[in-house]
């Protein structure tokens, strides 16, 4: 899913071909800056680790890494006034209706079919609209809001907080887990 190899858990941003003196270039050999070389993995195997990469510049193909996120949260990048996360909705279930005050999120389909709900309070959801891919939901802070999966796939979709509404790091496998953490 992510473009680039990995050293010590960390994606190497630019490989350079290593070319040794008298030989060709080498295009399944990089070096990380140190000397050391690893064998390029092919492009169908190199999957993005689940892991923040926030507080440094980062590059990375959103849709491919939505669609392949099989986690219920985790947040890609997570800066002083912005955070990325990915998620995958499981068919009938919810986001969970929440209401961030001081936070303005915007959201973005990639794969499946979902219901999305929102309102002034958590009983008068007056708003509601049939999502799927490729369809964006702005969602103004102090609105409450869900999105619920009608499908019968993973519902895939990245979020932007701004500012951040989760902690530096922050991985739910399961809807559940995420309600523990939460709370």
């Amino acid at each position: 899913m992510y473009p680039y190899y990995y050293v010590n858990a960390y994606p190497v941003f630019n490989p350079v071909p290593f070319s040794g003196w008298n030989r060709s270039i080498d295009p399944y050999i990089y070096t990380d800056g140190w000397h050391q070389f690893y064998p390029a993995a092919p492009a169908t195997e190199r999957k993005m680790m689940a892991q923040d990469y926030g507080q440094q510049p980062f590059v990375t193909d959103i849709e491919k890494a939505a669609e392949e996120n099989d986690y219920f949260r985790t947040a890609l990048w997570t800066g002083k006034h912005l955070q990325v996360t990915l998620m995958s909705i499981r068919p009938g279930e919810d986001i969970g209706l929440e209401v961030h005050r001081n936070v303005d999120q915007f959201l973005r389909i990639e794969d499946g079919h979902g219901l999305v709900q929102m309102g002034n309070a958590q009983n008068n959801l007056l708003f509601q609209k049939n999502v799927s891919e490729d369809d964006a939901i702005m969602v103004p802070a102090g609105t409450w809001h869900n999105v619920t999966n009608t499908g019968n796939e993973a519902l895939k979709l990245y979020s932007i907080y701004a500012p951040p509404e989760h902690p530096f790091g922050t991985i739910h496998r399961t809807k559940e887990e995420a309600k523990m953490q939460e709370h």
